[in-house]
């Protein structure tokens, strides 16, 4: 089973700062990465600024439209190679399947604002005590939603779908 994480820090560096503490428990084997990206929000800034961590993401990385998709809803951000109307409202729905439903787009809205940055990881078999005592001292707010085996297959099924049609 996966899970879906998002850590948010105060700074629009420190889920940067994060990415190498990441990286280095995933070389420990202490978590599997799936699919990771990042949001840095500058202070002052329009938008944020999203980067996919393809360095981290394993074999079944979910890819550029999820996130795509993802923070598109999360920040209004236009969603470049995505049909636009009616398909946003499948590709949401498809978003609910998996367990990101619109209390957590909400949430996300609320938590990440301008001077702030997060990491979204699709992760699984944490050593959670090892992980966070790796994060310590590292200023973040956790923010959690558990995927089902059932909900994993359905993200990557939607999303790898989706990116065939968006390269085709």
């Amino acid at each position: 089973m996966a899970t879906m994480t998002v850590w948010k820090f105060p700074t629009a560096e420190g889920a940067a700062v994060a990415e190498a503490t990441l990286k280095d428990l995933q070389r420990q084997e202490l978590i599997q990465i799936h699919d990771a990206a990042i949001v840095s929000y500058p202070a002052g800034a329009k938008k944020p600024k999203t980067r996919q961590l393809a360095s981290l993401a394993g074999a079944g990385a979910l890819g550029g439209a999820f996130w795509g998709m993802l923070f598109g809803l999360i920040f209004f951000i236009p969603l470049l190679g995505l049909a636009i109307g009616a398909g946003i409202g499948a590709l949401t729905g498809s978003m609910t399947d998996v367990g990101i439903d619109d209390s957590f787009i909400k949430k996300m809205r609320e938590e990440i604002q301008p001077g702030t940055s997060a990491l979204f990881v699709l992760s699984s078999n944490a050593v959670v005590d090892r992980v966070k005592e790796a994060f310590e001292g590292q200023h973040m707010v956790l923010v959690e939603s558990n995927l089902s085996r059932e909900q994993e297959d359905k993200l990557h099924e939607v999303f790898s779908d989706e990116e065939a049609t968006a390269t085709a």
